[in-house]
């Protein structure tokens, strides 16, 4: 297949995006022990990272075309690695380490921002047989990415302590140097060279359909990241599980649930109804908060399991659904919804850090605060189902 060195390339890119936003969370407790940086500062890490991936998705819209796929996605891979490099000396050269920290989360989110906007539509141009089930399996690489990242850092520093994080820091930033080299070489199909041109960004935000097509991305990525990049904390501060064991029961069994979930729509989404397996998972979706809200430490574990498996396929299912409702969509669509997606990834952690500092570092309260998001993609997929069904 002509296109496999691409598809691979685009399934590494997504391990890199996971590398970029969930190891450094991994990493918030000894933030906090080694520098004494309080819980409303490391919520602003996650802030920034996917306020800055946002920025990225808004911008891209006007010179993604122009600067070209490849120089993109070269480019989104070098600023990954960069700020994960930096991370190892910046914080211990800055006055305030946290300040060196944040310098290092807005560079990597510069990457990652770039790669969410870029591997969704050079996977949607591939020329495969059923490009639903194709975008299923790239994001199911995210999971994958995210497990790895959770098992394999989890054993590092059991082996060679938490004290030698820098040095694992280092092998990361090693994935996108080497993916950066390998998109120099790939072969690329623009998304829209089989159309006469894509919609402009007005044409699309004065669609209602793409309007609710948006409120679904931000409630998605929201959904996720509310549990995912707390997920290591609560377990830990929230169930009171030992660093290892709580990396493994919460991050690491949200990933591995996502990615089966993501897999398993990959391998039979031919034989189910995309809108009707979305419904499905965001009601799920609500149930799992519940579980994490109750004070009980096995609940908590099969909430975050739950959250995991029911979120896997609102996020590329909603991809799928603006492919098949807006033909036209092109490189502008791709973006806006990435930039939705973003801002939930921003709006869900922060709702919850919030809340969970004003109810005394009370992250359990916090992370059911962000119920809201799933809520708001059933209300948002109900609404679109009308409007197609009118149509």
């Amino acid at each position: 297949m002509k296109y496999r060195s691409t598809m691979n390339a685009c399934f590494t890119g997504y391990i890199v995006q996971a590398i970029v936003n969930n190891f450094v969370p991994l990493l918030f407790v000894t933030f906090q022990n080694s520098w004494h940086i309080p819980l409303s500062r490391i919520t602003m890490l996650i802030t920034v990272n996917f306020i800055i991936q946002l920025s990225v998705d808004l911008a891209s819209a006007g010179f993604v075309d122009r600067l070209g796929y490849r120089a993109s996605a070269v480019t989104a891979h070098l600023f990954s690695a960069a700020g994960l490099l930096m991370l190892t000396f910046l914080p211990d050269m800055m006055p305030d380490p946290f300040y060196g920290i944040l310098i290092s989360v807005i560079v990597y989110a510069v990457g990652g921002g770039l790669i969410e906007v870029l591997i969704s539509p050079i996977i949607e141009s591939c020329p495969t047989d059923n490009k639903e089930t194709a975008m299923s399996l790239l994001h199911s690489f995210y999971c994958w990415g995210y497990m790895g990242v959770v098992l394999f850092s989890t054993v590092f520093f059991a082996l060679f302590g938490i004290g030698n994080w820098r040095a694992l820091t280092l092998v990361w930033a090693v994935i996108p140097v080497v993916n950066a080299v390998v998109f120099c070489r790939v072969p690329l199909f623009s998304l829209d060279e089989n159309e006469e041109t894509g919609m402009s960004i007005s044409s699309l935000i004065s669609d209602r359909k793409f309007l609710m097509l948006m409120l679904m991305m931000l409630s998605a990525g929201a959904g996720e990241q509310s549990v995912s990049q707390w997920a290591s904390t609560f377990a830990e501060e929230g169930l009171g599980l030992s660093k290892t064991v709580g990396d493994l029961a919460g991050p690491m069994m949200f990933a591995l649930m996502m990615g089966l979930s993501r897999v398993l729509y990959s391998r039979y989404g031919d034989r189910i109804e995309l809108d009707s397996a979305m419904k499905c998972s965001a009601a799920a979706c609500v149930i799992s908060y519940v579980c994490i809200a109750i004070p009980s430490s096995v609940l908590g574990i099969v909430g975050c399991a739950l959250c995991g498996f029911s979120v896997g396929i609102l996020w590329p299912g909603t991809f799928s659904l603006a492919s098949r409702s807006l033909v036209r969509g092109g490189t502008a669509m791709f973006a806006l919804l990435a930039l939705a997606g973003d801002l939930g990834c921003t709006a869900g952690p922060t709702l919850a850090g919030m809340i969970s500092s004003a109810a005394g570092d009370n992250l359990r309260l916090g992370v059911f605060a962000a119920v809201i998001f799933p809520v708001m993609f059933l209300i948002a997929a109900g609404l679109l189902g009308n409007r197609r069904k009118e149509k």
